[in-house]
């Protein structure tokens, strides 16, 4: 080990850095058992590893909507809005009727009357 100087109360880093490489680097076999030995022992224990059961689109579709209450109220919404498109009752015609203040139907209605194409020209 080296000497620290009396005078000044310092060590002669020299001496200390040629020490220091001396020395191995490599930490002794005993340690390196007891540190394998306690890493082995905190390890959690490993169960089979089991792969979860597939599931179908259909099952996927319905966990992300929210089950076959949410499909069937999807089906109703999507039945009644295909029969009120098709045969609206009287009442949503007169308030459209009211409301665009006209008795035309809509489809005939030219919605760019300065526009003029002709697909007979060339």
């Amino acid at each position: 080990m080296a000497e620290m100087d009396k005078t000044t109360g310092e060590f002669d880093l020299d001496a200390l850095f040629a020490e220091a490489r001396g020395q191995s680097a490599d930490p002794s076999p005993d340690l390196m058992a007891r540190v394998l030995q306690d890493a082995l022992a905190a390890q959690p224990v490993t169960a089979a590893v089991v792969s979860p059961p597939r599931t179908s689109r259909l099952r996927q579709f319905l966990n992300a909507v929210g089950g076959w209450p949410a499909v069937a109220g999807l089906a109703t919404a999507g039945v009644a809005g295909l029969w009120i498109g098709v045969n609206p009752p009287s009442a949503i015609a007169t308030t459209a009727e009211n409301f665009l203040g006209t008795e035309s139907d809509l489809y005939l209605v030219d919605l760019m009357p300065g526009y003029d194409f002709n697909l007979a020209e060339g």
